[in-house]
């Protein structure tokens, strides 16, 4: 694992769609000295940015060939198909495919979403991003199939989304190179999984000489002695002055009587 030394920053690379603001802002609170860069990237460039060196890490969206890349699943979006405001299917809660049967269904180059069938008609040509995609709805030309994530990034004020059932569903993960995590990596793997600063699972700092890891939860750590159960403990491993109590709440349970016959009626 590489040292902080040899990496001074964290470079994070994410996808359209993928806000990592809180994680951003919990990583500067606990690392103000290590400066977290952010670049957003294509999705179909993610790996490559990242294989590439110009990333520790990446939000990317799934599939990630985990031959070269190691990755921890985040969560997984909700599919929608985005209309204008005047469309007929806004007048229901959710769609399915068989709603979209008449219309014409864009499918930009960059799609993220790994479709079998697309529903509806295909366009003439596919539109080269989403966000021309969003246009071309937005001219009355055909409706478009995203992830919700990405139908609020290109929002406008004369679209409108909808669920859409039996559809593909894009994933984000957290990924980085296998031969490559750091420090930095870690400690961020820590805060996307709600790892508290001193949890035990992350990347800890040593103690400092003489004081004792359990000091911070008000414990105190004993020196053995050899040939003695250790300290706060008796022979059998129990704590010592410790038994366990009855509901009378003396030493044994209720009613013990061994070693004393018993009373005659």
């Amino acid at each position: 694992m590489t040292g902080s030394d040899e990496t001074p920053s964290f470079r994070l690379a994410y996808v359209p769609g993928v806000m990592p603001d809180k994680w951003v802002r919990i990583w500067n609170e606990r690392q103000p000295d290590v400066p977290l860069i952010l670049t957003q990237v294509p999705a179909g460039a993610a790996a490559e940015r990242l294989l590439g060196g110009e990333a520790d890490a990446g939000l990317v969206r799934t599939p990630v060939n985990r031959e070269v890349f190691s990755a921890i699943p985040l969560y997984t979006e909700q599919t929608v198909v985005v209309v204008p405001k005047d469309h007929l299917v806004t007048a229901v809660d959710e769609v399915t495919p068989e709603d979209l049967a008449d219309d014409i269904v864009l499918h930009p180059l960059d799609d993220v979403l790994d479709w079998e069938n697309l529903p509806g008609r295909p366009a003439f040509e596919r539109p080269a991003t989403t966000a021309d995609a969003v246009e071309l709805v937005a001219a009355g030309i055909g409706v478009l199939v995203v992830p919700l994530s990405l139908a609020r990034l290109h929002h406008r004020k004369d679209l409108t989304h909808r669920p859409l059932t039996d559809a593909p569903e894009s994933s984000v993960a957290l990924a980085w190179p296998e031969d490559a995590k750091t420090d930095q990596v870690e400690d961020f793997i820590g805060i996307v999984r709600g790892r508290t600063v001193n949890s035990t699972r992350g990347r800890q700092q040593a103690p400092a000489q003489g004081t004792s890891t359990d000091a911070g939860r008000g414990g105190t750590r004993h020196k053995q002695v050899p040939g003695k159960p250790a300290a706060g403990k008796s022979a059998a491993g129990k704590s010592a002055g410790v038994k366990r109590t009855g509901k009378s709440g003396r030493g044994g349970p209720k009613g013990d009587r061994r070693g004393r016959p018993g009373r005659r009626s």
